[in-house]
Protein backbone atom coordinates (compact mmCIF):
# COMPACT_ATOMS: atom_id res chain seq x y z
CA UNK A 1 0.00 0.00 0.00
CA UNK A 2 1.12 3.58 -0.62
CA UNK A 3 1.38 6.30 1.99
CA UNK A 4 -2.05 7.63 1.07
CA UNK A 5 -4.89 7.12 3.53
CA UNK A 6 -7.24 4.17 2.92
CA UNK A 7 -10.14 6.41 1.89
CA UNK A 8 -8.10 7.99 -0.87
CA UNK A 9 -6.69 4.62 -1.93
CA UNK A 10 -10.17 3.14 -2.21
CA UNK A 11 -11.51 6.07 -4.20
CA UNK A 12 -8.51 5.88 -6.53
CA UNK A 13 -9.10 2.15 -7.02
CA UNK A 14 -12.78 2.74 -7.78
CA UNK A 15 -11.95 5.51 -10.23
CA UNK A 16 -9.43 3.27 -11.98
CA UNK A 17 -12.06 0.55 -12.32
CA UNK A 18 -14.61 3.02 -13.68
CA UNK A 19 -12.08 4.22 -16.24
CA UNK A 20 -11.41 0.64 -17.31
CA UNK A 21 -15.11 -0.02 -17.69
CA UNK A 22 -15.57 3.21 -19.63
CA UNK A 23 -12.74 2.37 -22.05
CA UNK A 24 -12.97 -1.41 -22.31
CA UNK A 25 -16.74 -1.94 -22.13
CA UNK A 26 -17.83 0.96 -24.35
CA UNK A 27 -19.04 -1.29 -27.17
CA UNK A 28 -20.86 -3.60 -24.77
CA UNK A 29 -22.59 -0.70 -23.02
CA UNK A 30 -23.69 0.68 -26.38
CA UNK A 31 -25.02 -2.72 -27.44
CA UNK A 32 -26.82 -3.26 -24.13
CA UNK A 33 -28.42 0.18 -24.23
CA UNK A 34 -29.50 -0.43 -27.81
CA UNK A 35 -31.01 -3.79 -26.82
CA UNK A 36 -33.08 -2.09 -24.12
CA UNK A 37 -34.15 0.63 -26.54
CA UNK A 38 -35.17 -2.00 -29.11
CA UNK A 39 -37.20 -3.79 -26.44
CA UNK A 40 -39.00 -0.62 -25.37
CA UNK A 41 -39.75 0.36 -28.96
CA UNK A 42 -41.09 -3.07 -29.86
CA UNK A 43 -43.49 -3.17 -26.92
CA UNK A 44 -41.42 -5.41 -24.64
CA UNK A 45 -40.87 -5.05 -20.93
CA UNK A 46 -37.62 -4.55 -19.02
CA UNK A 47 -36.52 -6.47 -15.92
CA UNK A 48 -33.46 -6.48 -13.68
CA UNK A 49 -32.36 -9.14 -11.20
CA UNK A 50 -29.55 -9.46 -8.71
CA UNK A 51 -29.00 -11.56 -5.61
CA UNK A 52 -27.57 -10.32 -2.32
CA UNK A 53 -25.47 -7.21 -2.75
CA UNK A 54 -25.74 -7.58 -6.53
CA UNK A 55 -29.40 -6.70 -6.09
CA UNK A 56 -28.42 -3.16 -5.07
CA UNK A 57 -27.46 -2.23 -8.63
CA UNK A 58 -30.66 -3.83 -9.93
CA UNK A 59 -32.82 -1.93 -7.46
CA UNK A 60 -31.04 1.31 -8.33
CA UNK A 61 -32.57 1.37 -11.83
CA UNK A 62 -36.13 0.55 -10.76
CA UNK A 63 -38.62 3.39 -10.08
CA UNK A 64 -35.67 5.76 -10.24
CA UNK A 65 -35.68 9.49 -10.84
CA UNK A 66 -33.93 9.97 -14.17
CA UNK A 67 -34.38 6.30 -15.00
CA UNK A 68 -36.56 4.26 -17.33
CA UNK A 69 -40.06 3.79 -15.94
CA UNK A 70 -40.31 0.42 -17.68
CA UNK A 71 -37.51 -1.22 -15.67
CA UNK A 72 -39.02 -3.75 -13.26
CA UNK A 73 -37.34 -5.67 -10.45
CA UNK A 74 -37.50 -9.45 -10.81
CA UNK A 75 -37.64 -10.61 -7.21
CA UNK A 76 -36.73 -13.92 -5.61
CA UNK A 77 -37.96 -14.22 -2.00
CA UNK A 78 -35.08 -14.31 0.45
CA UNK A 79 -32.49 -13.35 -2.15
CA UNK A 80 -33.04 -9.74 -3.16
CA UNK A 81 -31.17 -7.69 -0.57
CA UNK A 82 -29.89 -8.72 2.84
CA UNK A 83 -33.09 -8.31 4.83
CA UNK A 84 -33.70 -12.06 5.11
CA UNK A 85 -32.90 -13.58 8.49
CA UNK A 86 -30.37 -14.98 8.88
CA UNK A 87 -28.56 -13.07 6.14
CA UNK A 88 -26.57 -16.20 5.29
CA UNK A 89 -29.79 -17.82 4.05
CA UNK A 90 -29.71 -15.57 1.01
CA UNK A 91 -26.30 -16.91 0.03
CA UNK A 92 -27.52 -20.46 0.48
CA UNK A 93 -30.60 -19.88 -1.70
CA UNK A 94 -28.39 -18.71 -4.58
CA UNK A 95 -27.03 -22.25 -4.77
CA UNK A 96 -30.39 -24.03 -4.87
CA UNK A 97 -31.07 -25.83 -8.15
CA UNK A 98 -34.53 -25.23 -9.60
CA UNK A 99 -35.26 -21.98 -7.77
CA UNK A 100 -34.86 -19.91 -10.92
CA UNK A 101 -37.36 -22.09 -12.78
CA UNK A 102 -39.97 -21.63 -10.06
CA UNK A 103 -39.46 -17.87 -10.08
CA UNK A 104 -39.69 -17.52 -13.85
CA UNK A 105 -42.78 -19.72 -14.02
CA UNK A 106 -44.61 -17.31 -11.71
CA UNK A 107 -43.16 -14.09 -13.14
CA UNK A 108 -44.60 -11.88 -15.90
CA UNK A 109 -41.53 -12.42 -18.12
CA UNK A 110 -42.42 -13.40 -21.66
CA UNK A 111 -40.96 -13.64 -25.12
CA UNK A 112 -39.75 -10.27 -26.39
CA UNK A 113 -38.79 -8.92 -22.96
CA UNK A 114 -35.28 -8.07 -21.79
CA UNK A 115 -33.70 -9.17 -18.50
CA UNK A 116 -30.52 -7.81 -16.94
CA UNK A 117 -28.98 -10.35 -14.57
CA UNK A 118 -26.38 -8.99 -12.17
CA UNK A 119 -24.08 -11.46 -10.44
CA UNK A 120 -20.54 -10.58 -9.45
CA UNK A 121 -19.22 -14.14 -9.56
CA UNK A 122 -21.78 -15.57 -11.99
CA UNK A 123 -20.97 -19.00 -10.58
CA UNK A 124 -24.02 -19.88 -8.50
CA UNK A 125 -26.97 -21.94 -9.69
CA UNK A 126 -29.54 -19.14 -9.45
CA UNK A 127 -28.09 -16.62 -11.95
CA UNK A 128 -26.92 -19.37 -14.30
CA UNK A 129 -30.34 -21.04 -14.43
CA UNK A 130 -32.07 -17.68 -14.56
CA UNK A 131 -30.20 -16.83 -17.75
CA UNK A 132 -30.63 -20.28 -19.30
CA UNK A 133 -34.35 -20.46 -18.64
CA UNK A 134 -35.08 -16.87 -19.57
CA UNK A 135 -33.47 -17.30 -22.96
CA UNK A 136 -35.46 -20.49 -23.48
CA UNK A 137 -38.58 -18.33 -23.05
CA UNK A 138 -37.40 -15.97 -25.79
CA UNK A 139 -36.17 -13.28 -23.39
CA UNK A 140 -33.04 -11.34 -24.29
CA UNK A 141 -30.51 -11.53 -21.46
CA UNK A 142 -27.79 -9.07 -20.51
CA UNK A 143 -25.31 -10.35 -17.92
CA UNK A 144 -23.36 -7.99 -15.68
CA UNK A 145 -20.58 -9.91 -13.98
CA UNK A 146 -16.87 -10.16 -13.29
CA UNK A 147 -15.50 -12.36 -16.05
CA UNK A 148 -12.39 -13.07 -13.95
CA UNK A 149 -14.39 -15.49 -11.80
CA UNK A 150 -14.92 -17.80 -14.78
CA UNK A 151 -11.17 -18.37 -15.10
CA UNK A 152 -10.20 -18.26 -11.42
CA UNK A 153 -13.05 -20.19 -9.75
CA UNK A 154 -15.26 -23.17 -10.55
CA UNK A 155 -18.96 -23.07 -11.31
CA UNK A 156 -21.45 -24.17 -8.66
CA UNK A 157 -24.00 -25.13 -11.32
CA UNK A 158 -24.29 -28.73 -12.45
CA UNK A 159 -23.48 -27.71 -16.02
CA UNK A 160 -20.11 -26.32 -15.00
CA UNK A 161 -20.95 -23.05 -16.73
CA UNK A 162 -21.17 -19.43 -15.60
CA UNK A 163 -23.67 -16.64 -16.12
CA UNK A 164 -21.55 -15.23 -18.94
CA UNK A 165 -22.06 -18.42 -20.93
CA UNK A 166 -25.83 -17.93 -21.23
CA UNK A 167 -26.27 -14.28 -22.17
CA UNK A 168 -26.95 -12.37 -25.37
CA UNK A 169 -24.58 -9.68 -24.09
CA UNK A 170 -22.07 -9.61 -21.23
CA UNK A 171 -20.72 -6.55 -19.43
CA UNK A 172 -17.53 -7.18 -17.46
CA UNK A 173 -17.28 -5.17 -14.23
CA UNK A 174 -13.52 -5.88 -14.02
CA UNK A 175 -13.82 -6.59 -10.30
CA UNK A 176 -11.06 -8.88 -9.00
CA UNK A 177 -12.02 -12.20 -7.43
CA UNK A 178 -12.82 -11.56 -3.79
CA UNK A 179 -14.15 -8.02 -4.35
CA UNK A 180 -11.76 -6.18 -2.03
CA UNK A 181 -9.52 -3.37 -3.22
CA UNK A 182 -7.30 -2.77 -0.17
CA UNK A 183 -4.90 -4.68 2.04
CA UNK A 184 -2.98 -3.72 5.16
CA UNK A 185 -0.34 -5.60 7.11
CA UNK A 186 -2.36 -4.92 10.25
CA UNK A 187 -5.64 -6.24 8.81
CA UNK A 188 -5.93 -10.03 8.35
CA UNK A 189 -8.31 -9.89 5.37
CA UNK A 190 -8.55 -7.75 2.23
CA UNK A 191 -11.25 -5.08 2.47
CA UNK A 192 -13.11 -2.23 0.73
CA UNK A 193 -15.31 -3.77 -2.00
CA UNK A 194 -15.96 -1.71 -5.13
CA UNK A 195 -18.42 -3.94 -7.01
CA UNK A 196 -21.50 -1.92 -6.06
CA UNK A 197 -19.95 1.36 -7.21
CA UNK A 198 -18.84 -0.07 -10.54
CA UNK A 199 -21.90 -2.19 -11.27
CA UNK A 200 -24.30 0.63 -10.47
CA UNK A 201 -22.34 2.90 -12.79
CA UNK A 202 -22.52 0.28 -15.53
CA UNK A 203 -26.29 0.01 -15.13
CA UNK A 204 -26.74 3.77 -15.27
CA UNK A 205 -24.52 3.97 -18.35
CA UNK A 206 -26.68 1.37 -20.09
CA UNK A 207 -29.87 3.17 -19.09
CA UNK A 208 -28.50 6.49 -20.35
CA UNK A 209 -27.59 4.87 -23.65
CA UNK A 210 -31.08 3.40 -24.00
CA UNK A 211 -32.73 6.76 -23.35
CA UNK A 212 -30.51 8.59 -25.81
CA UNK A 213 -30.98 5.88 -28.44
CA UNK A 214 -34.76 6.14 -28.20
CA UNK A 215 -34.56 9.93 -28.48
CA UNK A 216 -32.34 9.64 -31.56
CA UNK A 217 -35.08 7.50 -33.14
CA UNK A 218 -37.72 10.11 -32.43
CA UNK A 219 -39.23 8.13 -29.52
CA UNK A 220 -39.73 9.90 -26.20
CA UNK A 221 -37.90 7.82 -23.58
CA UNK A 222 -40.25 6.74 -20.75
CA UNK A 223 -38.24 8.51 -18.05
CA UNK A 224 -39.23 9.30 -14.47
CA UNK A 225 -38.56 12.59 -12.74
CA UNK A 226 -37.78 13.27 -9.10
CA UNK A 227 -40.86 13.60 -6.95
CA UNK A 228 -38.99 16.29 -5.03
CA UNK A 229 -39.05 18.81 -7.85
CA UNK A 230 -42.09 20.85 -8.82
CA UNK A 231 -44.24 18.97 -11.33
CA UNK A 232 -42.44 15.68 -10.74
CA UNK A 233 -45.44 13.78 -9.40
CA UNK A 234 -47.63 14.94 -12.27
CA UNK A 235 -45.00 13.96 -14.82
CA UNK A 236 -44.54 10.53 -13.28
CA UNK A 237 -48.28 9.98 -13.07
CA UNK A 238 -48.57 10.54 -16.80
CA UNK A 239 -45.71 8.18 -17.63
CA UNK A 240 -46.92 5.46 -15.24
CA UNK A 241 -50.41 5.62 -16.70
CA UNK A 242 -49.17 5.60 -20.30
CA UNK A 243 -47.11 2.45 -19.73
CA UNK A 244 -49.20 0.82 -17.01
CA UNK A 245 -49.39 -2.51 -18.87
CA UNK A 246 -45.58 -2.77 -18.84
CA UNK A 247 -44.94 -1.67 -15.28
CA UNK A 248 -45.32 -4.17 -12.42
CA UNK A 249 -43.96 -2.38 -9.36
CA UNK A 250 -47.05 -0.18 -9.02
CA UNK A 251 -49.52 -3.05 -8.61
Amino acid sequence: MSDRKPAGQFLDAAIDLLRRVRDEEADGIEAAGTLLADTVQSGGRLFAFGAGHSSLAAQDVVYRAGGLALMNLLTVPGVVGVDVMPATLGSALERVDGLASAVLDSSPLREGDALVIISLSGRNALPVEMAMNARALGVRVIGVTSVAYASETTSRHSSGTFLKDHCDLVLDSKIAVGDAELTLDTVPAPFAPASTVVTSALMQAVTATAAATLADRGVEPPLLRSGNVDGGHEWNGRVLEQYRDRIFYRR
